[in-house]
């Protein structure tokens, strides 16, 4: 394998960093220690850029790249965004409704399995009736909302695999 750019990141199925690399955990560095590392990354993900300067933090985090996206949001190097889970409000929600339909007509069944809510005038239990007969819509606050509010996993399926960062090997010039 080719000698890495210094700063070059790739991912690793190993469970320790090669000679030379860093897992990319976010760990500070001595400045002192790795001034070429340093010249290249900066404080982008960290550091007081005096004494020490912060690897990028890959740990739960899926890599994007800078620029423009596509809908004209700005991402800048070093930038992190998005939630492990989200909870959804009801503006968030498609339109829906949940109406109840019911019929002016006299029941006739008791069971409501396949039917409607309908006029209870035999005095016989019989509140449903199986067809559209004489249909119309109940006062929409009879429906109670429903849901609990709690967050829900928000990330696509995933394997873990460990990002590593090369601490020495090729300056990588600007062309």
């Amino acid at each position: 394998m080719s000698e890495p750019f210094i700063g070059e990141i790739r991912m690793f199925a190993g469970n320790y960093p090669p000679l030379n690399w860093a897992f990319c955990n976010g760990q500070l560095l001595s400045i002192s220690s790795n001034e070429t590392l340093f010249s290249i990354l900066g404080t982008t993900y960290g550091g007081d850029g005096r004494v020490n300067f912060a690897l990028p933090n890959l740990q739960g985090c899926v890599p994007m790249h800078f620029g423009t996206s596509p809908a004209g949001t700005l991402y800048v190097l070093g930038q992190t965004g998005g939630v492990e889970s989200v909870t959804l409000n009801a503006n968030q929600m498609p339109s829906h409704s949940h109406g109840v339909n019911s019929s002016g007509a006299g029941g006739t069944q008791a069971s409501p399995v396949g039917g409607y809510p309908a006029v209870e005038s035999t005095g016989t239990s019989l509140d449903y009736i199986p067809t559209a007969t004489n249909i119309g819509a109940m006062n929409a606050g009879m429906i109670q909302n429903a849901g609990g509010g709690l967050a829900h996993e928000n990330r696509q399926p995933f394997l873990c695999v460990s990002f590593i960062i090369a601490l020495s090997g090729i300056f990588p010039s600007r062309s």
